[in-house]
């Protein structure tokens, strides 16, 4: 983009206030005092007599220092860059604007890079995730939602170049499905697609209605990452019930003709998980206790980050039921989601797996309201 040195020096300016905002909002000052401080005690000769403190210490320092250095080499730059233009100007004049726009450019996006860094520095994030779609209450027509959003997520996928396999899928009575779950690999699944969890919620004209009527329906997604063998979750087999039947799949290869799809309900939660995808009815049980654990390891989340919200007296509703997106066809064109207010009137794009805006939004939303659960 071509700017004007008036331009160039307004965005820039609010480029700063951004900046110094973010850098308030993380601590990253107190943080910088304490690199400070371990760096006086790393250079202090007399810790190198306790080896295993020394160790402690300089690990300590390496940490804060691989987090806090590419934001203290890009305030530098972006504090100096008024300086930068005024000086270029009186050389250059205009013709030094284009050199000026790109460096501006960078700084923007390197700013940008480093926010979305950190919010994706989440303990889960890199994991793989499982992805539930169910449909609410309406029938045919939350049915045919919910299959609306496995097409949007499993395109935002490939678009996104992660991994993303059908593991379970149960097709409606007339149009749609009654549930199903994707699994999903690649850079950062649980990282971007954590934000999904919750009710989304459609407005259009419904093509089942003769009388062309408009209907609202609701699908629940919910969204959880794979537990490693790091992670022990206990799970009893006095606490499950285990059904075997025949898959239904969503047609060609996904159709077994065994009775090898599984479905487990734990008993004390309620939580039911189910796979069909594989003909083998040992590798479908493997991946459902994969699922349940997955399940069952973000309940405890949820229920830790309860009560730290309540002991911080916050009132924000993080139940992974709140509606959190509207998608809306008929009288107008919206996707707006509820949390950030980040909205576009191109729902196509959006039903084609273009949520790449809605994503960011809300990585930034929870980096500012510091709700990513690291622990």
């Amino acid at each position: 983009m071509d700017r004007s040195l008036k331009e160039l020096n307004k965005v820039s300016g609010e480029l700063i206030q951004d900046l110094n905002q973010y850098w308030k909002e993380q601590n990253f000052q107190e943080d910088y005092d304490r690199l400070q401080s371990l760096i006086e005690k790393v250079n202090d000769p007399k810790l190198w007599d306790n080896p295993d403190q020394a160790k402690t210490v300089s690990q300590k320092r390496n940490e804060l220092q691989l987090r806090l250095d590419p934001w203290i080499r890009l305030k530098k730059e972006i504090l100096e860059f008024p300086d930068l233009v005024e000086l270029t100007f009186e050389e250059l004049g205009e013709s030094g604007l284009d050199g000026l726009n790109q460096d501006f450019e960078r700084l923007f996006l390197e700013f940008e890079d480093l926010q979305m860094n950190d919010a994706l520095s989440g303990l889960d994030d890199t994991k793989p995730a499982f992805v539930n779609i169910h449909p609410g209450a309406g029938g045919t027509e939350s049915q045919d939602w919910a299959e609306m959003l496995l097409r949007m997520y499993t395109r935002f996928c490939e678009k996104k170049g992660l991994t993303v396999n059908l593991v379970d899928y149960q097709a409606g009575d007339a149009a749609g499905i009654k549930n199903a779950t994707l699994y999903v690999k690649g850079q950062n699944p649980f990282g971007y697609l954590k934000c999904e969890s919750g009710v989304h919620r459609l407005v259009r004209i419904s093509p089942f209605d003769s009388n062309k009527r408009r209907h609202t329906s609701f699908a629940s997604v919910h969204v959880t990452p794979e537990v490693d063998d790091e992670i022990k979750i206990s799970v009893e087999e006095k606490d499950l019930r285990v059904d075997v039947y025949r898959s239904s799949g969503a047609g060609g290869q996904h159709v077994n003709t065994t009775d090898s799809a599984v479905r487990i309900t734990h008993i004390p939660t309620g939580i039911v998980v189910s796979c069909q995808m594989e003909r083998s009815q040992i590798k479908n049980r493997d991946t459902a206790m994969k699922m349940l654990k997955a399940r069952l390891y973000e309940l405890e989340k949820q229920k830790t980050a309860e009560e730290n919200e309540k002991k911080a007296g916050e009132k924000r509703d993080i139940s992974w039921g709140s509606q959190i997106r509207s998608y809306v066809f008929h009288p107008y064109n919206l996707v707006k989601d509820h949390r950030t207010e980040h909205e576009t009137g191109n729902v196509h794009a959006v039903m084609d797996g273009d949520l790449e805006d809605f994503i960011t939004a809300y990585l930034k939303y929870l980096v500012k309201t510091k709700a990513i659960i690291l622990s």
